[in-house]
């Protein structure tokens, strides 16, 4: 909500200022009403882009996309395999995207402010921004983050060529100071993970308990003493050599 009402604001600014210099609104029906109707409907459709396909692209995980390149279903290793070049290049891609949905956003004010009354202008610039710039396609894009970011991966290797002079450097700046965010999981987490995927968690794991157990056993053997594995020997009997087994 903070960015819907610094947009507002910086509408606000805008109207007003063409107000005081006598800035005339285009008549409704003419040729360039239409005109700037349209691009205001694509700055809105585009804002959204990219405010969708920020949420979509940067919650997908490097980890993630390898796990779904090797082992999901067809569609999701196509998919995976388009997106993992350009979400390597997070914060270049991040730059690109947040630069674009700022641009079209800030634009869309200084077009409507041609068309409609400065308080109108201002309220339809919000409720557009706010709906069809931001909740509806960041709604959709947590749902579907992966096959929307397949089917747009070329619109935005096409942003990062127009924006490269700005978002590389800036990229290259947040890489050195922030680092990179290649973490895997720790053994501790894989464990956490496997329970969690076991059928007796209750939530549509497929993991059986022995499945669980071996595992996890599996994970703790690196840590795993072979004093930990022994029986004490005061906890255990001995036979003779000569004793019968008949029990």
């Amino acid at each position: 909500m903070t960015m819907h009402l610094m947009n507002a604001m910086i509408a606000t600014r805008y109207l007003t200022r063409d107000s005081l210099m006598g800035a005339e609104a285009i008549a409704f029906g003419s040729i360039w009403w239409f005109v700037y109707a349209g691009i205001s409907c694509f700055l809105v459709l585009f804002a959204g882009i990219m405010s969708g396909l920020t949420l979509g692209l940067m919650s997908l995980g490097l980890v993630e996309l390898e796990i779904l390149q090797r082992s999901g279903t067809p569609s999701e290793k196509k998919q995976a395999a388009c997106i993992l070049p350009v979400v390597q290049k997070q914060h270049q891609l991040l730059v690109t995207l947040l630069l674009c949905n700022a641009a079209s956003m800030e634009a869309l004010p200084i077009y409507l402010d041609k068309m409609f009354n400065q308080y109108v202008a201002i309220i339809l610039s919000v409720t557009f921004v706010l709906f069809f710039g931001e909740v509806i396609p960041q709604a959709i894009c947590t749902r579907y983050g992966l096959a929307v970011g397949a089917n747009f991966v070329w619109l935005v290797r096409i942003l990062m060529i127009i924006c490269y002079p700005i978002s590389y450097p800036i990229g290259k700046i947040l890489d050195w100071v922030l680092g990179h965010n290649e973490a895997l999981f720790r053994r501790a987490q894989l464990k956490v993970l496997v329970s969690i995927h076991s059928q007796e968690a209750g939530k549509g794991g497929e993991l059986t308990h022995d499945e669980t157990t071996i595992i996890s056993g599996a994970l703790d053997l690196t840590e795993k003493t072979a004093e930990e594995a022994m029986t004490p020997i005061e906890s255990t009997f001995s036979l003779d050599v000569n004793s019968k087994l008949d029990w």
